[in-house]
């Protein structure tokens, strides 16, 4: 009986971080933004990868802060692809995300990346 509680305790103990991980869902995020920006969500390249919101003039990827570098490293390959320039908005949604905000700016200076963020406030329900 106490080996079935322990497991029990187990499967909670690690569900939990996941039910709480974020405010809103990416796709809620890049829903408003793209609308506001007059972009095309979810624009199918010849590969099959996909880029988060394709305007006139940009290829943006959409991620929570703690994915800088991999929001870095696709918004250039989709600006590749669509001839567009590089952007990012990056999903702030706690204090402790700035850290990773500023490790995005380095990045985005030297690689020509635009950085716009969205925090859950720009979420309107």
């Amino acid at each position: 009986m106490k080996k079935t509680y322990f497991i029990l305790f187990l499967l909670l103990f690690f569900q939990i971080p996941a039910l709480s991980s974020h405010v809103h869902l990416e796709k809620e995020y890049q829903k408003v933004w793209c609308s506001a920006h007059g972009g095309q969500l979810e624009y199918k390249l010849p590969d099959s990868t996909r880029i988060d919101c394709l305007t006139n003039d940009y290829a943006i990827e959409f991620d929570f802060a703690s994915k800088w570098a991999e929001s870095a490293g696709q918004s250039l390959y989709y600006a590749f692809c669509s001839k567009r320039k590089p952007a990012v908005v990056l999903i702030m949604e706690n204090v402790g995300d700035y850290k990773y905000l500023e490790r995005l700016r380095c990045i985005a200076d030297i690689y020509g990346i635009t950085v716009w963020t969205m925090t859950p406030n720009d979420i309107i329900i």
